[in-house]
């Protein structure tokens, strides 16, 4: 065997599905650091901040529709009679809406990386996407080709690739990587803050400490003291007491200024938004300053380009690839209407039609249609300004002036 036989021999046998088998895991292998509380999916929500970039990023993807075209020449038109069209404008099974369904998918998409649904297939293309739980599916490579195994109950499914619509993020060979396992330590400092507080107010902000006396005291009267002044450290009680012979209190603890809990926890806020790739500011962390943009609005724009657009793209892709068969690839395409997140105000909007009908790209109606009119008779030529005419040609011909457009799009 010659030099270049040894090296393409582990490579090609990797891919022979006589050796391609095995698990990958969505987490870490190890962490550096115990973390310093137990995080799950559950205790993660439980954090305002976890749970404002969740439901940000979840209810912004599914609050846009769904498009189904079909491929026509060199362009694209819109095909509502599509059997994918038909189901995202319904209900993707029967115990979900279609702004639930997606709310639930693009969540686990967000906290574990991985996003399944099973699939339901007829003679005319899919019936119904039914949810798995990213917790209860493990993914494998058996013989070069993926299986999905779900438990529930005690009992386990295996699935074929074809049967199961994997989308994911972050993603190694057969799985994406987790969020909420890669940061756990980031999340479980912010829960062990949350602890912190809950403790302190829950014992009415008093620290813990010591209750020195000047003398030696019996078992029986260290319990008896215990219990009658167990109030200075815990509780609410908010008695006056006094303490006698040359009894004196020392607090332990430090106070929240101290550990500069408030600051901690607003210092986690930002972590944890850095961890979703959500702008603090958007969930509602005024503090602080952010490099996307001067304005709301420009850092709203970052936040669609740079943040959503990836989560659309994955959909998109493993919609049409696990969605699709071959025939529908080769006629049709899917996206989201990412345009109905960057709608701007009326005017910027009407001065964008404007200049489009000017210019021959949109027809009135194409106009009219993006504000939800009815279009209207000759709404749907192209029009062009005729003003503009050879400099030679100035003085010999009055240039037509024509107000059609702006009659057709207003509706006169």
């Amino acid at each position: 065997m010659n030099f270049w036989q040894s090296m393409w021999s582990p490579i090609r046998s990797l891919w022979s599905g006589r050796q391609s088998s095995g698990v990958q895991s969505a987490g870490p292998d190890g962490y550096a650091e115990p973390a310093a509380m137990h995080v799950s999916e559950q205790t993660a929500l439980q954090l305002s901040a976890v749970w404002a970039c969740v439901r940000l990023i979840s209810q912004c993807v599914a609050s846009l529709p769904v498009v189904v075209y079909r491929k026509d020449g060199g362009g694209r038109v819109v095909d509502n009679g599509h059997w994918l069209a038909k189901l995202m404008m319904s209900r993707p099974n029967r115990y979900q809406t279609r702004f639930e369904f997606w709310e639930h998918m693009v969540s686990n998409l967000v906290l574990h990386g991985n996003a399944y649904a099973k699939i339901a297939r007829t003679g005319f293309g899919v019936a119904s996407l039914l949810p798995l739980n990213p917790l209860q599916t493990e993914t494998r490579l058996s013989a070069g080709e993926v299986v999905h195994l779900f438990t529930m109950d005690g009992n386990v499914d295996a699935f074929a690739s074809e049967s199961v619509w994997h989308a994911k993020l972050n993603s190694e060979l057969i799985v994406g990587r987790s969020p909420l396992q890669f940061g756990r330590n980031v999340i479980a400092i912010g829960q062990a803050a949350d602890s912190s507080v809950t403790k302190i107010y829950k014992n009415g902000g008093k620290p813990s400490g010591v209750l020195s006396f000047d003398k030696l005291l019996k078992k029986e009267q260290r319990a008896e003291i215990r219990e009658s002044f167990n109030s200075l450290t815990t509780g609410t009680d908010e008695r006056l007491l006094v303490l006698e012979l040359g009894a004196k209190f020392d607090p332990i603890s430090m106070s929240p200024q101290d550990i500069e809990l408030l600051a901690s926890r607003k210092y986690q806020v930002d972590e944890i938004a850095r961890w979703f790739g959500v702008p603090s500011i958007l969930i509602n962390q005024n503090e602080g300053s952010t490099t996307l943009g001067s304005s709301t609005g420009e850092i709203m724009a970052a936040f669609y380009k740079l943040n959503l657009r990836p989560y659309l793209e994955a959909l998109e892709n493993s919609m049409q690839t696990w969605l699709f068969t071959e025939e529908d690839r080769a006629t049709h395409e899917v996206e989201f209407d990412f345009e109905a997140l960057l709608r701007a105000d009326t005017k910027s909007r009407f001065d964008t039609y404007r200049v489009g009908i000017a210019s021959a790209v949109l027809t009135p109606d194409e106009a009219r249609a993006r504000e939800g009119l009815p279009p209207k008779a000759g709404g749907d030529r192209l029009l062009i300004q005729g003003a503009m005419i050879p400099v030679e040609d100035a003085g010999k011909v009055a240039p037509k002036t024509s107000t059609q457009s702006e009659e057709i799009v207003s509706g006169a």
